[in-house]
């Protein structure tokens, strides 16, 4: 590097401490949990200086000529100045380089572009104002090489570890370039890097076996749809578009399908499907609830009276019951709750309710009690045999999702929109214990030995002590969790809308392993124990068939 060079590199060292360098006696810092951090590096605040991204071109090009020809990408939003800096250097240099950007999320309108710009052939190099853990970068890479592209490089302008810590892109073979790194302000900021390289990062342990997507997803509806339903062969659910599907688990190859010719626009089949005496059960958006013969999907019978079903159904095979909520909205918006026969769909009782329900019932065997919700704050308790009311229970907010049984001490769980956990005795409805989260709960907890696992839009999964309510603990995602919690192997999974799959250890909420997906995940997995697979949806009306490699 030339003279000249170094001492504009100096100039941006000084600007980094100087400017960048934020410390909380000068300025609130706050985390995603609203948990007061001691400082942080804000490049966004001279990133629009012509002087400085000029240099830091300079610099780049200085660092990545000999990779040319290459493109530039990254993540918005701090990567677009940095990109279209980049770009107009190389033109300056008298080449040419390609520049695009990844959105964080899926756009909603027009052209529904994940990535702005187009990718070329040549080589691809991300670039960031700074590399932490990666993860922001690690999902780049899952989104490029989803494109069949291939990632050389990534460039920031502070690393916050040492190089070895970075094992997915040493892995890979992916370049880490950076000005500067955290050790080189140890002195003038006195701050080192944050991990030293013994320490590592988190496993990424999990192999795509097969990817299915179902046609013309909606971006729109960023929340729970339909979750699979597997029986030993296949695995079962319903899309967007209104077709529902039957994947044979081995390869992921249709088996067969049915679709929904009418519905509410692109929101045709919501509902989750449930399998048992060789036929699985669904509600669809044409208002009809269907029986369909697991083998071949032709139809055993077909439940017509409601506008909509976006209710998921659970069964009780000792009263040969499937419980499912309905929803009218033409003559005034209501819903209501009905028991039909599993064999015949033909209703047994129906319970009236005064807002739409969208949520979906569950069912304890125990206490013979059915629980369902509604958008008019109330969860009502119903006995499974009769229909009739057994108890209700006020919240302060709509319940959207179903509820957890903890079948040994008689409790029912489940979370609202006011944000808090409910314990609830199951037969009398009185409340035993409520918890507060920081946010609207659109997820259905996860009761395990003495502990209910419950996810927040406040990006956490909190870890609650049936006992008393307390909470544990918790651990935080870089998105809101619309994503319910599931076991498998003694580990906690848990999906975000980060796009990634969280495998937690249960006792500390320790982050042991984790997935990362393209698209953002509402819907909890589903596991075969027969063959060891995870099955895992997003919001995209896609399924990946993972399989963990130990």
């Amino acid at each position: 590097m030339t003279e000249k060079l170094e001492a504009e590199k100096l100039k941006i060292k000084e600007i980094i401490e100087k400017e960048v360098f934020v410390t909380k006696d000068k300025e609130r810092i706050v985390d995603q949990n609203g948990v007061d951090n001691s400082w942080l590096f804000d490049f966004r605040r001279v990133f629009l200086r012509a002087d400085i991204l000029d240099t830091v071109s300079e610099l780049f090009w200085e660092k990545i000529k000999n990779e040319y020809p290459f493109q530039v990408g990254g993540i918005e939003v701090a990567s677009i100045p940095l990109i279209t800096s980049f770009v107009l250097k190389t033109k300056e240099k008298g080449k040419i380089s390609n520049g695009f950007f990844i959105r964080k999320s899926r756009k909603k309108s027009g052209l529904l572009k994940m990535i702005e710009g187009e990718i070329s052939d040549e080589k691809i190099i991300l670039v960031d104002d700074i590399l932490n853990t990666g993860k922001s970068f690690i999902r780049q890479v899952e989104v490029i090489e989803a494109l069949g592209k291939k990632v050389s490089a990534v460039f920031v302008v502070l690393r916050f570890r040492d190089l070895q810590y970075y094992e997915y892109f040493n892995e890979r073979g992916i370049k880490i370039i950076s000005l500067f790194e955290i050790n080189d302000f140890k002195d003038t900021l006195k701050i080192e890097n944050l991990i030293k390289y013994e320490e590592k990062q988190t496993p990424m342990p999990f192999e795509t076996e097969w990817y299915f997507k179902s046609e013309n997803p909606d971006y729109f509806k960023v929340i729970p749809k339909s979750l699979p339903a597997i029986d030993n062969e296949k695995i079962y659910f319903g899309g967007d578009n209104g077709t529902f599907w039957a994947l044979n688990q081995s390869d992921g190859n249709i088996a067969w399908k049915y679709k929904i010719l009418f519905g509410d626009k692109t929101k045709k089949v919501f509902s989750s499907p449930t399998v048992a005496n060789n036929t699985v059960y669904f509600g669809a958006n044409d208002g009809n609830f269907y029986a369909l013969d697991s083998e071949n999907g032709k139809r055993k019978w077909v439940f017509m009276e409601a506008d909509w079903v976006a209710s998921s159904p659970c069964i009780s095979k000792s009263l040969n019951s499937i419980f499912v909520g309905l929803e009218f909205g033409l003559w005034g918006k209501q819903g209501c709750l009905v028991a039909l026969d599993l064999n015949t769909g033909k209703k047994k009782w129906e319970f009236s309710m005064s807002q739409i329900s969208y949520s979906s019932p569950a069912y304890s065997t125990e206490s013979n009690i059915v629980v369902c919700g509604n958008n008019n704050y109330s969860v009502y308790g119903l006995d499974a045999k009769t229909g009739k009311l057994v108890w209700e229970f006020k919240t302060d907010g709509e319940v959207k999702e179903s509820f957890a049984f903890d079948e040994k001490r008689g409790l029912v769980v489940f979370g609202s929109f006011d944000s808090y956990v409910y314990i609830l005795e199951a037969k009398t409805g009185k409340l035993v214990h409520k918890t507060k989260t920081n946010e609207v709960i659109y997820s259905t907890p996860l009761v395990h030995d003495d502990f209910v696992y419950v996810a927040s839009l406040d990006k956490n999964l909190y870890c609650i002590d049936l006992k008393n309510g307390a909470i544990v603990w918790s651990f935080a995602t870089n998105g809101r969790i619309f994503s319910s919690p599931e076991i498998i192997n003694d580990k906690i999974y848990i999906g975000s809308n980060d796009g990634r799959l969280y495998e937690l250890d249960k006792k500390t909420g320790e982050n042991t392993a984790l997935f990362q997906a393209t698209e953002r995940i509402t819907n909890k997995v589903v596991y075969s124990k027969k063959t060891d697979r995870i099955f895992l949806t997003t919001f995209a009306n896609e399924i990946y068939c993972l399989k963990k490699n130990l």
